[in-house]
């Protein structure tokens, strides 16, 4: 209304309601000029205040005024809140996409035109070492000094990935990182890298048990095929000839036993984990451990002087110890399977201890100790292995396929329970395993 009034005012002081210039042609166009250059000099002050609005871009303090300079100023705040909108929601695009990649198990650094890093995730600066605030715009080639790296990098050929030794590699415990380079963008790369030392290992375990297998088969059949020939050619009399069928039958059983554990390694890896409802009483376990322990060692040292001393818990005792929930089939090969290596790799007139003790905590451990030659320290970690052996010839002679610690390693994962091993050279070893409280009950305290 301001403007109104002042161009009212105008109008009548150039030639309107005072009468100046009254009836003249000057006093009608003197006062319709200084009515325009009022109202131009006003719309010049409006439009100035809508320009210094903008320079600020204080949403909140957009000017509030009529005419085209307020229409021109709500549109402009609409769109200037329109691309805040649409800030916003980028932003909080770009924040969920670098959560994402955070949350990524591979690492991922991304790398500007020159080699650059402008970010990258933890479990890459993990794998290299980075500080994923500080090394930002630090340059790759700078902090990932591998010359493998270096000469992957400068190829530009990313078609394939390279492998490097990780930052926390040892001989003990090696790692391995596979990095892959994506070029995208304007001349932009995408570091991807994921820890392979799992793959490599079970590629290289594959490659042994193959080897294993192979070797373990074909020795014995090569000894058939020899006597095969042999009773094919040669005339023998009915003692060399039931000798030889003797040798043969032994190779063969040999075989059997073989693919034998190989079946039930491959059923324990293939079968559902075992429940909580088929129950077992300890007793019955040791019982039978104890019978097939004391059968064994009485055709080991049928030909000695010594046979081996065994001592079991007591039944009475062993009846207060309840129930143990699993695969009692599992359960008993697991278990035979330590008291039948204490014997096998005991000398006759050695000492077999079998225990069975309840902890504070409600486990149980079940315990062979052995007077043994011992094991040494840097054998005992790969004790589990398939086809691994202290003593090739000691284990092929006491009829041992090299897979009965694997079974047993397989059985008591399966069952929650753990292995422990801990040998001394000269004076035996001690096998342990510890089952948890949740798959035990009954436990009686002796009155």
């Amino acid at each position: 209304m301001l403007w109104r009034i002042s161009f009212f005012l105008l109008w009548q002081l150039a030639g309107g309601g005072l009468g100046w210039w009254q009836g003249g042609p000057w006093g009608a166009a003197l006062g319709a000029a200084i009515a325009a250059w009022a109202w131009f000099v006003w719309d010049v002050l409006r439009g100035v205040r809508v320009l210094r609005w903008l320079r600020t871009g204080d949403l909140a303090a957009v000017p509030s005024m009529r005419g085209i300079w307020g229409e021109a100023a709500d549109r402009a705040r609409r769109l200037l809140r329109k691309q805040e909108a649409q800030i916003r929601d980028s932003q909080d695009r770009l924040q969920e996409i670098l959560a994402a990649l955070q949350a990524s198990p591979n690492g991922v650094v991304l790398l500007d035109a020159q080699g650059r890093i402008e970010w990258c995730n933890q479990m890459a600066a993990n794998q290299f070492g980075f500080d994923a605030q500080r090394d930002v715009m630090q340059s790759i080639g700078n902090l990932l000094r591998n010359p493998e790296f270096t000469a992957y990098f400068a190829a530009k050929d990313f078609t394939s990935d390279v492998v490097l030794e990780g930052r926390l590699s040892t001989p003990s415990r090696p790692v391995r990182i596979s990095v892959h380079l994506h070029p995208y963008g304007d001349g932009r790369t995408l570091l991807l890298s994921r820890d392979v030392t799992a793959l490599e290992q079970a590629d290289a375990m594959r490659r042994d048990f193959v080897a294993n297998v192979s070797h373990e088969i074909r020795t014995p059949l090569t000894v058939l095929t020899g006597f095969v020939e042999t009773l094919q050619t040669l005339p023998l009399s009915a003692e060399e000839r039931s000798r030889y069928l003797g040798m043969m039958a032994q190779q063969a059983q040999r075989m059997q036993s073989v693919v034998q554990d190989l079946l039930t390694l491959s059923r324990l890896e293939g079968s559902p984990l075992p429940g909580m409802a088929e129950w077992t009483p300890v007793q019955s376990l040791l019982q039978r451990c104890e019978e097939e322990g004391r059968a064994l060692s009485v055709l080991l040292t049928q030909n000695q002087q010594r046979p081996h001393a065994m001592h079991f818990p007591a039944a009475d005792r062993l009846r207060a110890e309840g129930d143990i929930a699993g695969v009692p089939t599992e359960l008993q090969s697991a278990l035979s399977n330590l008291v039948n290596n204490a014997v096998r790799y005991t000398p006759g007139g050695g000492s077999i201890d079998v225990q069975w003790l309840r902890k504070d905590d409600g486990s149980a451990v079940f315990s062979v100790h052995d007077t043994g030659p011992g094991i040494a320290p840097e054998h005992i970690p790969r004790l589990t292995e398939r086809f691994y052996r202290v003593d090739r010839s000691r284990s092929r002679e006491t009829g041992g396929t090299g897979l009965g610690l694997a079974i047993v390693k397989h059985v008591l994962q399966r069952h929650g329970a753990t292995l422990d091993i801990s040998s001394t050279l000269g004076k035996g070893s001690v096998f342990s395993v510890t089952f948890p409280a949740n798959r035990l009950r009954g436990f009686a305290l002796p009155g």
